[in-house]
């Protein structure tokens, strides 16, 4: 079938596109906050140094429970999308991932912290199953619809370069007193608390934007003149979905696993091992050692006593110090490492978007960073990571070439291969139960049960790093064999 000339895109084309390009921008803002700010978190709130074992257990913890959340909510908004409309969730998504931030800066206990961290994944989650899902259905035209669901989701991966740069503005800002003191928190350690509160800023364009973008033609259409069906979780199941529902569940949970139990962990935990860290970590060491002891002076004095005071003076200084060689020393190498890994983000989201228009074939199109991936990742944690650190940030962008571009896949594949009133219900199916629910504990899979068991590492930093690599290459081969499984979607114009 002969495809037309595509027409040029209007004015309110192109505020769809603009909404649609803030809402994936910021989503991503909004995620990988978490590895730049919950370290320096969770130090304060449980009063412990950075690289304390509650640290790392709490970092896999959270990274989970905040995803749990996030998959169960998300896939109750993909059926809300499909009920009530593209337009109108999306938006309202997009609302309360950009307050929620800046109530867990706010946060003075652990509890309100991850409270409002799991409402900000719940906003993201809904958000990008109903952007994608608008985004199909607002241009009709094929190789239109391409392009703009494959670079406005290009636009994710510009999020994640555009908080690490936030984050070392904060933390330069911060240094250097430009900007006011917090009613609450630690006042020497404020950064992480200024870096979330940024996330307020898509609600300012979003609001502006909100009268003039529309609601999908086609899910509008069919709601008012009746045809549109009652969306239901159970017809996905159903045997002429079974197929597409279980093969997209499980590559978008191979997908988020490395995302989540490879990129992010590595982030958070391993980057502070890597052998030219090792001068780096030789001074928080005796501060460690000293604080442990002290720890355990603690249980049997007064508080009130002269004595505990002393102590507690001694903790809480080492603690200062340590947290200064973190801000230093540490935090600058992960906003490098996390830099490198949204640029291979960015690269791969273009790659993809360019590669949407001339590969039909859409198991070729996902074998093009499957394959590579199955290379890629043990080469860069098992070798690069120590005998060539020097060359690790550019592995890790290779890494998210790979890893960040199946995102944009699934967000142009999923829309294709549901009904009109399930487009919602299946994609979120797929993206939160698989991605969001059962891929993200790859974080807790590397941190609280793959590490522990491994004999190879001088350190935890290390473990984590090659459990990080065993979770890479595991989640890839699965990802990979379960891809022979993937339908084609049925050409335009057939019937639902």
């Amino acid at each position: 079938m002969t495809t037309e000339i595509s027409k040029p895109l209007g004015r309110t084309a192109w505020l769809v596109l603009t909404v649609a390009a803030i809402g994936f921008l910021f989503d991503t803002y909004e995620l990988l906050m978490t590895p730049l700010v919950l370290a320096p978190a969770l130090s304060e709130l449980l009063r412990v140094p950075p690289n304390h074992p509650d640290v790392q257990l709490w970092v896999g913890r959270v990274l989970w429970m905040t995803a749990l959340c996030g998959g169960v909510f998300g896939l109750m908004g993909g059926w809300m999308i499909d009920k009530f409309g593209r337009k109108t969730v999306m938006i309202g998504s997009i609302f309360v991932y950009s307050f929620s931030p800046v109530l867990a800066g706010l946060s003075t206990d652990l509890t309100w912290l991850v409270f409002f961290r799991c409402t900000t994944f719940v906003g993201v989650c809904v958000e990008f199953v109903a952007a994608v899902t608008w985004l199909a259905e607002l241009f009709p035209d094929k190789r239109q619809r391409e392009l703009a669901i494959g670079w406005t989701q290009a636009f994710a991966s510009v999020g994640g370069l555009l908080v690490t740069g936030v984050s070392a503005g904060v933390g330069y800002m911060v240094a250097n007193k430009m900007l006011p003191n917090l009613p609450v928190g630690d006042p020497t350690n404020p950064a992480w608390r200024f870096t979330l509160m940024t996330g307020l800023l898509p609600a300012i364009p979003i609001a502006i934007l909100l009268p003039f973008v529309p609601e999908s033609a086609v899910w509008l259409e069919r709601k008012k003149s009746g045809a549109l069906r009652r969306p239901s979780f159970f017809e996905i199941f159903e045997p002429k979905l079974l197929r597409t529902t279980v093969v997209a569940t499980i590559l978008s949970a191979c997908a988020y696993a490395a995302a989540f139990g490879t990129l992010q962990v590595t982030v958070t935990q391993a980057v502070p091992g890597l052998p030219d860290m090792a001068e780096t970590r030789a001074k928080m060491e005796p501060l460690i050692k000293a604080n442990k002891g002290l720890e355990k002076q603690f249980a049997g004095l007064d508080k009130e006593s002269e004595e505990f005071k002393t102590k507690d003076k001694e903790f809480k200084d080492n603690l200062k110090k340590m947290g200064k060689i973190n801000k230093e020393e540490v935090q600058p190498r992960r906003e490098s490492v996390q830099f490198m890994q949204e640029l291979g983000g960015l690269a791969g989201r273009i790659l993809l978007a360019i590669a949407l228009v001339s590969i039909a074939s859409k198991r070729v199109l996902l074998w093009i960073f499957q394959i590579p991936g199955l290379f890629i990742i043990p080469l860069v944690w098992f070798f690069v990571f120590q005998n060539a650190p020097h060359l690790f940030s550019y592995g890790v962008f290779l890494a998210g070439l790979c890893i960040v571009a199946q995102f944009s896949y699934f967000g142009e594949y999923l829309p294709k291969v549901f009904p009109v009133h399930l487009r919602g219900t299946g994609s979120a199916f797929a993206t939160n139960v698989g991605g969001r629910m059962i891929g993200t504990s790859a974080a807790f899979l590397t941190t609280n049960l793959i590490a522990p068991m491994l004999t190879i590492g001088s350190n935890n930093f290390e473990k984590v790093a090659y459990a990080a690599g065993i979770t890479g290459v595991l989640v890839f081969a699965i990802g990979f064999v379960t891809s022979f499984f993937l339908l084609e979607p049925k050409a335009e114009g057939s019937p639902e």
